[in-house]
């Protein structure tokens, strides 16, 4: 997998980030860093806000508090997200990654080339004529990861990837995502696994109402969480 430029654009400091839907209050006052080359999961209770955190980092709901790239403003060319049921076009695999790479402005041979490259690191080469729509529930979530990652982003926010996938299927899913880690861009992630927090994260975050209670190495999370609400959440003792 070509390999992304290790990005001048990290950290990203996220200050007081709040989100209201409505007249319910989803984020309150997070605050992190996301330093360079670590892998992130984002682990809590359904609820907790965990969605919606990912969301308002790619700019996609209204927020308060601020997100600075490096010193500067969010660069939206910079980063993209994989929804937990990604969206695909009425058409083959590879128009699919091919459209998007044409939205974001790469024009003819370059553009086929990219994205010939990404189905074949997914795995997806011998299916690049077929319907994007009929393919299984994991081959539609390796081609989501191969649109996104034929775009190059710094940070690639990921909802939930192996979500309602068969061991198989989300094996699968999980091996492309830590090769697309390896190619340099910074992965922030959801998921209810917590086999796969252990796995594939370096760090966790850990919300708890709408409010970050941790963000710890992942090992400490684990071994030994500093909080109540981590503790139970581990011991299964919240939903």
């Amino acid at each position: 997998m070509a390999s992304v430029p290790r990005s001048e654009v990290l950290p990203v400091q996220v200050s007081g980030l709040g989100v209201r839907l409505g007249a319910r209050e989803v984020l309150a006052g997070v605050t992190f860093r996301l330093e360079p080359e670590l892998r992130t999961v984002i682990l809590g209770a359904n609820g907790a806000g965990k969605t919606t955190l990912l969301r308002a980092l790619h700019g996609l709901v209204p927020s308060t508090g601020s997100i600075r790239w490096a010193g500067g403003e969010r660069e939206p060319r910079a980063e993209a997200m994989v929804f937990q049921q990604p969206v695909m076009l009425r058409r083959g695999a590879l128009a699919n990654v091919e459209y998007a790479l044409a939205v974001n402005g790469v024009r003819g041979a370059e553009r086929r080339r990219r994205a010939m490259e990404a189905l074949e690191r997914a795995g997806l080469s011998a299916l690049a004529e077929r319907p994007a729509r009929v393919l299984s529930g994991g081959e539609r979530q390796r081609l989501a990861l191969a649109r996104a990652w034929a775009l190059r982003p710094r940070i690639l926010y990921l909802d939930e990837p192996t979500a309602s996938l068969d061991p198989g299927a989300a094996a699968a899913v999980e091996q492309e995502i830590a090769a697309i880690h390896a190619s340099g861009t910074r992965i922030v992630m959801t998921t209810h696994r917590l086999g796969l927090a252990r796995r594939f994260a370096d760090e966790i975050l850990f919300l708890d109402g709408g409010r970050l209670v941790e963000q710890t190495p992942a090992d400490r999370f684990f071994e030994a969480p500093r909080s109540k609400e981590a503790r139970q959440f581990l011991q299964g003792e919240l939903p």
